[in-house]
């Protein structure tokens, strides 16, 4: 007897079909009208930071810096004028040295990074800048100071960070605060720097400044020695033997360790330590390390905002992960990316002229440190950038021992210690 006609459909038909419908099934519960859809574009962005050698410390923070704030713009959907689009990072090490900065540099470029970002170091940021303005891809430094950087036929190179000129003035002005506010005034004084770019226009610059500042302060010695030097014995020598009042180093964390070890140990007498700007005495390794050796050390820098909600939840996030705070180093790297993100929301595309386009127009208000909005001058610097006075004080928590002393609208502390205890009286 001959078999009616299965009205169903055969074992292909099903599949074939039972996928589309799948397909479809899973597309309307997204509220996709379409069966199928694309996936969003991605956006990569090149972050060269020195994650080894002499500055790892602060290059790993700079690089999770980046990275989260990665995470915060794909988590809130990415950038939407281009579909949702996703930021994805590139990473870069530079090694703490320019040449290899710029190899790494054109490494992400030619794996596809858009923008790039970083690189802490304003050595490396030349080297990276030069090339950028060759291959025509703008580049947002996160870190970066030396005032050359920036300016003078440069197209595509824009800073978020403070300039050594605007590190400068926050120094001296600071300096002037605090001796009026004291009553007391060094009359000697030494200054002290590593030997790369950073550290050479930083103080070379501060000893400028204060010619000029007229604070009745003798600068009688100015020392200088490598990056990544394991031994300032002899320096500290140097430094008792010139009989400061006050120290004025321009350091990176291990030096800075070594510096008030040997100080210690030396019993070399100072009225006080007070950085005009640089890192090495803020970073929660160092903090920790050195325990009341570094209390009332004074530092002008670019600054968080503590009381700023867009910091509050990034250090949130950024303790829970690395168990640490998001210092000024890590912050400014996170608010880069969040500029760049910002900029990439109002060009809608990848396009460099567009870009740069957008960047001009950049007033980037919300953002985790201290200062006002950040826009971009003619050099591409940020004309909002500012510096606060830092020190660090006693807490039981170490993670909370740098208080903002100065200015007042941002100040954590208004008990600022000056002269400090000698180091071997705490």
């Amino acid at each position: 007897m001959k078999q009616p006609k299965n009205k169903g459909m055969d074992r292909r038909t099903f599949i074939k079909t039972s996928g589309m419908i799948g397909l479809g099934v899973a597309a309307s519960s997204f509220g996709v009208p379409k069966l199928l859809r694309a996936a969003p574009p991605t956006i990569k962005i090149g972050s060269v930071q020195p994650a080894t050698g002499p500055l790892a410390v602060i290059g790993v923070g700079q690089r999770r810096g980046n990275q989260l704030a990665v995470d915060y713009i794909n988590a809130k959907g990415g950038i939407k004028s281009m579909g949702g689009a996703k930021l994805e990072l590139l990473l870069g090490d530079s090694e703490s040295k320019p040449e290899v900065g710029r190899s790494e540099a054109d490494r992400v470029i030619n794996a596809g990074a858009k923008v790039l970002t970083g690189p802490f170091q304003s050595g490396v940021a030349m080297a990276i800048s030069t090339l950028c303005e060759q291959r025509q891809v703008p580049f947002i430094m996160d870190v970066a100071a030396l005032d050359k950087v920036t300016g003078k036929g440069k197209k595509y190179t824009f800073r978020v960070f403070i300039t050594v000129s605007g590190l400068l003035n926050g120094a001296v002005k600071y300096l002037k605060m605090v001796t009026d506010m004291k009553g007391v005034m060094p009359k000697r004084a030494v200054v002290t720097n590593t030997a790369d770019a950073f550290g050479k226009g930083m103080s070379g610059g501060f000893v400028k400044f204060m010619e000029k500042s007229g604070l009745p302060i003798e600068i009688v010695d100015r020392i200088q020695y490598p990056l990544g030097i394991h031994d300032l014995s002899a320096e500290v020598a140097r430094i008792k033997a010139a009989k400061p009042d006050i120290l004025f180093p321009v350091s990176r964390p291990g030096d800075g360790i070594l510096l008030t070890r040997e100080l210690y140990k030396q019993r070399v007498e100072l009225m006080g330590i007070y950085g005009p700007g640089s890192p090495g005495w803020y970073e929660p390794d160092v903090i920790k390390d050195l325990g009341k050796l570094i209390y009332s050390v004074m530092v002008n820098v670019p600054w968080i905002n503590p009381s700023n909600s867009v910091y509050k939840q990034a250090n949130a996030a950024f303790l829970k992960a690395h168990n640490r705070y998001l210092d000024t180093n890590s912050a400014y790297a996170y608010t880069g990316v969040l500029v760049i993100a910002d900029i990439l929301e109002r060009a809608g595309s990848t396009d460099p002229e567009k870009i740069l386009a957008a960047t001009r127009q950049t007033n980037f208000k919300n953002h985790p440190v201290v200062g006002g909005a950040i826009q971009f001058n003619e050099k591409g610097d940020n004309t909002g950038a500012l510096t606060a006075l830092i020190q660090v004080q006693p807490d039981a928590d170490p993670l909370k021992r740098v208080k903002i002393v100065a200015p007042k609208e941002f100040a954590q502390s208004d008990n600022i210690v000056f002269p400090a205890p000698q180091l071997w009286k705490r």
